[in-house]
């Protein structure tokens, strides 16, 4: 069992690993950081599933834009098997609130749920 500092740290590389580019245009480095069962509430208002995250994230394609920045990252432990964080991103003057459970499975610390909600810089 991970100590609870510990597994806030996979969470956090977890999640710092998915809004790496290079990691998001493959669909098998972004499959292997999401749970089978993950679901998203996009910024956007969409709501995803695992399948169509990864196809989204494969098709993006923006290769001079600025890389998305993270700001104010907390994670909690709030079981054993299960981690929440909390941080602010900033993609190109885009920003959002965001808030990521992450599970421990037998393969990891996977990414099960997401939300973001887009928010002006004076709510940041």
């Amino acid at each position: 069992m991970l100590e609870p500092s510990a597994a806030v740290e996979a969470a956090v590389e977890g999640e710092l690993r998915l809004l790496d580019p290079g990691i998001r245009r493959s669909p098998e480095r972004v499959g292997a950081l999401l749970h089978p069962d993950f679901q998203e509430f996009g910024a956007s208002g969409r709501i995803w599933d695992r399948a169509a995250i990864v196809a989204a994230l494969a098709a993006e394609n923006e290769p001079g834009a600025r890389l998305c920045t993270t700001s104010r990252m907390k994670g909690v432990q709030l079981a054993p098997d299960l981690v929440h964080l909390a941080f602010d991103t900033d993609h190109n003057g885009r920003r959002a609130h965001r808030s990521s459970l992450w599970r421990l499975t037998e393969e990891g610390w996977l990414l099960y749920f997401h939300q973001g909600t887009l928010c002006d810089s004076d709510a940041a």
